[in-house]
């Protein structure tokens, strides 16, 4: 009974998956006299359809793998493609998985997250309807932007199908090899010269490995700090672990990302919290200062922290109005952030409740540059609405994160695992104060694999 059960799956997964075949070549059919090199995007479509289906645990880890080598590839919009293509594979699996009658592994914060993306589409209907405070020629921006947060729930979904299948342990190791590309292109900045990968290096000369920005591969580097932390908990060979932990903080101090030492501070705070002892003091005490003293060596690091004398800040004699005028000619990016949100709030007043929409607060600013204030961000694009939907999501997942901590065995790994998670989040939060972490893709799109993870029952004793 059990193999009639199976072959009759297998079958109608075959048919499935050849009634898509036969949709893609006439597809490729249309794009080849249309548009060549779409044909030629659909050709690479076909056998990672059939990669996708015959090796699907294989296919899924390698995607979330690939994914940190993508943004040095943003011009010719790989990112993005990248982006829609795995949209597309996970509601093909999901679909066909339903209409095959087999099971979709899901938990409450996978219904509340794709909930919560799908209220965000609120705004897209309010924007053309003309309720918010752009009009509908900013739509496209718009959407594309909440494409881009609909990948997040989405990879939530397609981790939570390898339940079962793969090892948890297995997997977060896995997902280390995406810190080679980065790593890869990073060193190249730092050693060789710049006439060699002029393409590679940023404006201002900081590393930024393989992403857009430096500050986004200083929060990518956190997370894999944070995962490090708790692999040299898990492991009884310990040096490893301490050897990438220290290219790991080089690499993170290299950036040159103020912002980013308020965020170790915290997540070091929020890892010692419950569970002081010791030798975690010590160890957290180490790693503070490795990485602050590496920064504090730099010429730039110290320029950065002495520019911070020069704000409200740490100086009692500059009151926000005297920073907002300092920030035309002193060259303070911490007053020039104040300048920044001073201006927005006073936007955002004129349409307090549902704001100007998604995506949208770099046409409100007018100067090309995002608000530099995540919660800013949220209040000018969404309104209040928008920001307790924004709190919300964090919300949901510290309680989702409290919930497997209650009923993960002591000492074990995914409790761990949950409490460098829970300790993370908070970093995340204050790193938002001043840097524009929710426009940080690849960062979410890890954490969304890792929050899935957390949930896969950790106590199977073989994959089943």
């Amino acid at each position: 009974m059990l193999s009639d059960r199976t072959s009759s799956h297998s079958s109608r997964l075959a048919l499935l998956v050849g009634l898509a075949g036969v949709g893609v070549g006439i597809v490729a059919g249309f794009l080849a006299g249309a548009k060549p090199l779409l044909l030629l995007l659909a050709l690479i479509a076909v056998p990672t359809l059939i990669f996708f289906f015959a090796r699907f645990e294989q296919a899924v880890l390698g995607l979330l793998i690939v994914r940190s080598a993508l943004d040095v590839f943003s011009a010719q919009q790989i990112p993005a493609a990248f982006g829609i293509g795995l949209i597309l594979l996970t509601l093909l699996y999901v679909t066909i998985r339903l209409l095959t009658g087999q099971a979709v592994r899901t938990d409450w914060f996978c219904w509340f997250f794709t909930a919560w993306i799908i209220l965000q589409g609120l705004w897209l209907i309010l924007l053309p309807l003309g309720a918010l405070g752009l009009d509908a020629s900013f739509l496209p921006m718009s959407i594309r932007d909440w494409m881009r947060t609909l990948l997040w729930p989405v990879v939530y979904w397609l981790v939570m199908q390898l339940k079962g299948r793969i090892y948890p342990e297995k997997a977060i190791s896995l997902l280390f090899l995406s810190a080679i590309a980065p790593f890869t292109v990073a060193s190249m900045q730092l050693f060789v010269p710049p006439s060699f990968v002029p393409f590679l290096l940023s404006t201002d000369e900081r590393i930024k490995g393989t992403f857009a920005h430096p500050n986004v591969f200083a929060t990518y580097l956190l997370l894999f700090i944070a995962l490090t932390c708790w692999k040299l908990e898990r492991s009884h060979k310990h040096w490893p672990w301490l050897l990438l932990l220290g290219v790991l903080a080089f690499f993170f101090v290299s950036t040159r990302a103020l912002f980013s030492l308020a965020m170790l501070v915290t997540f070091v705070l929020g890892l010692l919290a419950p569970r002081l002892s010791l030798p975690k003091l010590i160890g957290g005490a180490v790693l503070l200062l490795l990485v602050i003293g590496l920064f504090v060596s730099t010429e730039f690091g110290q320029e950065r922290l002495l520019s911070l004398t020069n704000t409200p800040l740490l100086n009692p004699d500059i009151d926000i109005s005297r920073a907002i005028l300092l920030s035309q000619g002193d060259h303070n990016s911490f007053n020039w952030r104040i300048s920044q949100w001073d201006y927005l709030l006073r936007a955002w007043q004129q349409f307090p409740m549902f704001g100007y929409g998604i995506g949208l607060s770099i046409p409100v600013a007018g100067n090309g540059l995002l608000p530099h204030n995540d919660y800013v961000r949220a209040l000018v694009e969404g309104g209040v609405v928008g920001l307790v939907s924004f709190l919300t999501l964090f919300g949901a997942m510290f309680l989702r994160l409290i919930q497997l901590l209650r009923y993960a065995p002591s000492g074990s790994a995914q409790q761990q695992l949950c409490l460098i998670l829970l300790a993370f989040i908070p970093a995340i939060l204050v790193g938002m104060i001043t840097e524009n972490i929710w426009s940080h893709t690849t960062l979410f799109f890890y954490l969304s694999a890792l929050l899935a993870i957390a949930g896969w029952n950790w106590n199977e004793p073989r994959i089943t």
